[in-house]
């Protein structure tokens, strides 16, 4: 880290509840991740995220080509979608998962600039050979917003990181001190790349993620900070379920944390009867106007929707259907990534 990091000079991860300039996506397209009708239903839901989302902030869509382009256009039309709102960018991606591969936008209040991190994205630990190519994409998003660029020359998904805008990240030991992400580095190293590069003073490890996770436990899919000094952590309330005591251990570490913990319900069991899915309500994305919540026809939605509501009283909240959209073992915090706006 001998070169200029975003804290040495001034840039920090801004917590995302603060205001956005947009929201990024890449539109769904592997029918390996989803194949026959699901790829339909997801498109769906995307349509339904945009709609959500649109009315507080640009949405900058990647599209793969003009055709693709062109379809996309129409969909968005015909659900009434303001397009002036949306921006195209044509940048054909392996997969949708932009959370994970796209950069990590940071600011600088006091020059009101905004700056890229560009992290390495090696597909989970190497899991996806396919998906490597979406290493690329954060320096083909910066041909369209040319930004300063920080590299840290590590492996970081942004599903692994969830940051309060005063100082605090939460991430999970089964993620980052994986060692199929970064086995040359110590904890005590990983804590000061983080530290560098978000400009957060401390680092907050929780253990485990959720049962049939592929990405090693990242904390998007269990604890969210809601506000500066509160996090949402989800929670399995029946005993007999493989998640109970992984999440039941990660909220009493949070609360060791002096940091006010709200048990947040799971859907249950999600999947079909050879595999799990990482479904969960905590997968949710916090835009400027509107809070996008993921649902799965379970008796805990409308509960989950309630908590977040209260969590965010001046927001809209809404859930959208992700039961096709998980089969790709991920939802909707997963598939967005917000530019915050630069002062």
């Amino acid at each position: 880290m001998k070169q200029p990091t975003p804290k040495t000079l001034g840039y920090r991860m801004p917590a995302e509840w603060e205001p956005q300039e947009a929201v990024w996506l890449a539109w769904p397209h592997n029918e390996l991740t989803w194949p026959g009708r699901m790829l339909a239903d997801v498109e769906g839901s995307y349509i339904e995220i945009i709609r959500a989302l649109h009315t507080g902030q640009k949405i900058k869509l990647l599209v793969k080509n003009s055709d693709s382009e062109a379809r996309i256009h129409g969909l968005l039309s015909r659900a009434d979608i303001a397009l002036k709102q949306i921006v195209f960018l044509r940048m054909a991606t392996e997969d949708s998962w932009i959370r994970d591969y796209g950069p990590t936008f940071v600011t600088n209040r006091e020059s009101r600039e905004l700056a890229m991190v560009k992290w390495i994205f090696n597909a989970w630990g190497n899991k996806y050979d396919d998906l490597l190519g979406d290493n690329r994409i954060p320096h083909q998003m910066n041909r369209t917003v040319h930004l300063p660029m920080f590299e840290p020359g590590i492996v970081v998904e942004g599903g692994s990181i969830e940051v309060n805008g005063a100082g605090a990240v939460l991430t999970t030991e089964k993620c980052l001190l994986n060692t199929n992400r970064n086995p040359h580095l110590s904890r005590s190293e990983i804590d000061d790349y983080l530290k560098e590069y978000l400009n957060v003073r401390e680092v907050l490890w929780l253990k485990d993620g959720i049962a049939g996770d592929d990405t090693d436990g990242h904390v998007d899919d269990i604890a969210r900070f809601v506000n500066e000094e509160t996090v949402i952590c989800a929670i399995e309330e029946d005993p007999s379920d493989e998640n109970y005591e992984i999440l039941k251990e990660n909220c009493e570490r949070l609360k060791t944390f002096n940091i006010n913990v709200i048990p947040l319900p799971m859907p249950g069991y999600v999947g079909g009867p050879d595999a799990r899915l990482p479904a969960s309500y905590a997968n949710f994305y916090i835009g400027n106007d509107t809070v996008v919540v993921p649902v799965f026809d379970h008796r805990n939605d409308q509960r989950a929707l309630d908590i977040i509501r209260q969590c965010f009283p001046t927001r809209r909240v809404v859930g959208v259907h992700a039961t096709s959209m998980v089969h790709g073992l991920g939802t909707i915090h997963c598939c967005t990534q917000q530019e915050p706006r630069a002062f």
